[in-house]
């Protein structure tokens, strides 16, 4: 069960890492005629690159370790488990840079109320993932009787 589960883990993350590509491709293209001109904060805009580029090299090596706990290997239970746990932790990470980049682009194009809503959420999403993360995420090793969680 496990294997399959850090399969699918691997499909889910290659899939947002190249939907971050396609948002980061989309950001250039519209935005960075318009930072030419002046309309964008050229700041902001940048954070806004920085911040899809974190997240989608995330997503990768999210997608690097559910497969390299998927495939084995070398790999001993505990390794595994290790492995499926740092992808979480990857996933988690370019999940929530992918819900902050769009206030982001609100506050670079200088729409601060919208920008203030979509920032808010955000932060309600961060409240709720500091709280409910560590409970879902992969079970560690020693709270496992008998080796590696199914999830």
């Amino acid at each position: 069960m496990a294997e399959e589960l850090a399969s699918a883990n691997v499909n889910r993350a290659y899939s947002l890492a190249g939907t971050s590509i396609a948002i980061f491709t989309f950001l250039l293209i519209f935005m960075f005629p318009r930072l030419a001109t002046g309309e964008v904060d050229a700041t902001l805009f940048q954070v806004t690159l920085l911040v899809m580029g974190v997240a989608t090299f995330s997503f990768v090596f999210a997608s690097f370790s559910y497969y390299c706990a998927a495939v084995g290997g070398r790999f001993d239970g505990a390794g595994r488990l290790r492995l499926s746990r740092r992808g979480d932790q990857f996933w988690l990470l370019g999940y929530t840079l992918l819900f902050l980049a769009p206030s982001l682009v609100l506050f670079a194009a200088r729409l601060r109320a919208v920008g203030s809503v979509w920032l808010a959420l955000w932060l309600i999403y961060l409240f709720l993932v500091v709280r409910w993360f560590p409970r879902i995420q992969t079970a560690r090793q020693d709270a496992v009787p008998g080796g590696m969680a199914a999830n």
